[in-house]
């Protein structure tokens, strides 16, 4: 059974959570991403478009691969820690480095909003490139107002010419119980990363099913209904096709 937390609404205003988030992000990326001219391969443009009404999105994890690459995530499968990290807390450091490490990995970026995490109805851009028979491509950013549900694209190929248009529900990491306490919840409006609840968790990744008023969130700002993003993806130039 889960022990009974006091709750605490916390007070920390949203623009300093979008702050402190752009600032982590921005630190990442001097970190993980590398230099994002051409790399011998083609380049893309990643659009992705918050479609939600309250949840902010985390800024996003992107990696162009080869199909060797494991699933970032997978329905019905467990989250890596890695992966949990980010669904529950929108770390993305060691998600990243993991991409980073695998020789199946062309090249990893965080897609950031104008502030850092890309807001309700905002929409976001950014290049990455790739090179030899790394031709498919993963995402992943978290819902930052949930115990552990994101969003993201794992393995979907590349397109070899125009743009290719996807929509992500929210997926549920299942590796943290969705309690909605904000003991445990990053996001506004309670900042409390980095707090984890396990006991209840499901286990496995799935369609994340919303926001319910259980406890501290309040749906009629923090539900959504699927789809959470929009995603596109536009191939720019490069390559040996065009």
């Amino acid at each position: 059974m889960v022990a009974q937390l006091t709750r605490r609404r916390s007070l920390v205003p949203l623009a300093v959570l979008v702050a402190l988030a752009a600032a982590a992000v921005f630190a990442l990326t001097s970190i993980a991403s590398g230099d994002d001219g051409d790399r011998g391969g083609a380049r893309y443009k990643v659009t992705i478009t918050n479609i939600t009404r309250g949840q902010i999105l985390s800024p996003a994890v992107v990696a162009t691969h080869k199909s060797t690459l494991d699933p970032i995530f997978q329905l019905g499968a467990p989250a890596s820690p890695e992966f949990a990290g980010l669904a529950e807390d929108a770390t993305l450091a060691p998600f990243a480095q993991m991409l980073e490490d695998s020789s199946s990995v062309a090249q990893v970026i965080t897609l950031t909003g104008a502030g850092g995490p890309i807001l309700p109805g905002e929409t976001a851009s950014a290049m990455i490139t790739t090179r030899g028979d790394a031709d498919q491509i993963s995402l992943a950013g978290m819902l930052v107002t949930t115990n552990d549900t994101f969003v993201g694209l794992s393995g979907v190929d590349l397109p070899r010419r125009g743009s290719v248009r996807y929509v992500s529900a929210g997926y549920d990491a299942g590796t943290e119980a969705n309690n909605e306490d904000c003991v445990f919840i990053p996001g506004p409006p309670c900042g409390n990363g980095g707090v984890r609840d396990t006991a209840g968790a499901e286990g496995y990744v799935y369609v994340g099913n919303g926001v319910h008023g259980i406890a501290d969130l309040v749906p009629a700002e923090h539900d959504w209904h699927n789809p959470a993003v929009v995603i596109t993806i536009t191939r720019v130039s490069g390559g040996n096709d065009d």
